[in-house]
């Protein structure tokens, strides 16, 4: 098939890219500069130009806790007119399968867990990544109603659950947990620390599945994209709490300090584990362990981050 893919230069993105499978394919990964995302003419006529089979929307602008809570305009509209655009250009090209990569942050944050697909705009959203999670909303429920208007189009969502992995970003401003600690973790042992910090009481659980395995997904969904839910949850249907990504990861470094508790600080929610019902039936699982992918981020973290 000839797929295009946005946010080729992301971690989901690159990690598809490099994934086994994707020589089996023609794939278009054009870079933003290539193709800007938040002008619907330019997005349509690249379509009209490239006719491509299959579209997987992964770009996205994203960011950690304190990025949302610093930029709640951009990441509303950034995502917002990313999401539209394409989704619409692609159903005014006929372009027959789309997938949409979306977020667990879609789920109320008062929802009980594990989260189901069907609970959607069943409450209130979790206020410190709100404005993402309302243009993630936008871009699922379209999907919808494009199918519903016309099923023959295949516009589906994959909504995975936190990520982690090669090409993640490591930057505290714009990096997710688990980058977030591999980078202190590394920086703590150069240095000799004694202890590190922990946001709250590190009790929150949390659940972050290695992006090598979400590439995997994604290719094991096009071959069966016809049985594919309308929206379909992809993670590992457990999940670890604060303190044991931060064992695991220190574990993995190598570093044998203390860990201290700062309560004043945010923690988000107390947990975000998704249902993973349907994606065992729909015949796929995750196959990198916890330690196994710390290994490999670590692995990426050193060699190639610290090296740039």
């Amino acid at each position: 098939m000839k797929i295009l893919i946005t946010g080729g230069n992301g971690m989901v993105g690159k990690n598809i890219l490099e994934h086994p499978e994707a020589s089996q394919h023609i794939l278009l990964a054009p870079s933003s500069k290539e193709l800007n995302l938040r002008d619907y003419n330019t997005v349509n006529a690249y379509i009209q130009k490239h006719q491509p089979d299959c579209i997987i929307h992964a770009a996205g602008l994203v960011g950690g806790i304190q990025a949302n809570m610093a930029r709640p305009v951009d990441f509303l509209v950034y995502n917002l007119d990313m999401g539209r655009n394409i989704i619409m250009a692609a159903k005014e090209n006929g372009v027959k399968q789309f997938m949409n990569m979306a977020s667990s942050c879609m789920y109320p944050r008062a929802a009980q867990n594990p989260l189901q697909e069907e609970l959607i705009l069943k409450g209130e959203l979790e206020p410190t990544n709100e404005g993402y999670a309302i243009a993630k909303v936008v871009a699922t429920r379209l999907c919808e109603y494009i199918v519903k208007e016309n099923p023959v189009l295949q516009y589906k969502t994959v909504i995975p659950c936190n990520l982690y992995g090669k090409y993640d970003k490591f930057s505290p401003e714009h990096s997710h947990m688990v980058p977030a600690v591999i980078k202190k973790i590394v920086e703590a042992k150069e240095k000799n620390a004694a202890s590190i910090d922990i946001w709250g009481d590190g009790l929150a659980r949390r659940e972050f599945m290695y992006t090598g395995d979400l590439a995997d997904f994604v290719f094991y969904a096009l071959n069966h994209f016809e049985t594919m839910p309308q929206n379909i949850n992809v993670g590992l249907g457990f999940d670890y709490t604060i303190n044991e990504y931060y064992e695991t990861i220190a574990k993995v470094i190598g570093f044998e300090g203390t860990f201290i508790h700062d309560l004043s600080k945010p923690i988000g929610m107390k947990q975000k584990l998704i249902d993973d019902s349907k994606l065992k039936k729909f015949g796929w699982q995750h196959q990198t362990s916890l330690e196994e992918g710390i290994k490999k981020t670590v692995e990426y973290f050193k060699n190639v981050v610290l090296h740039d």
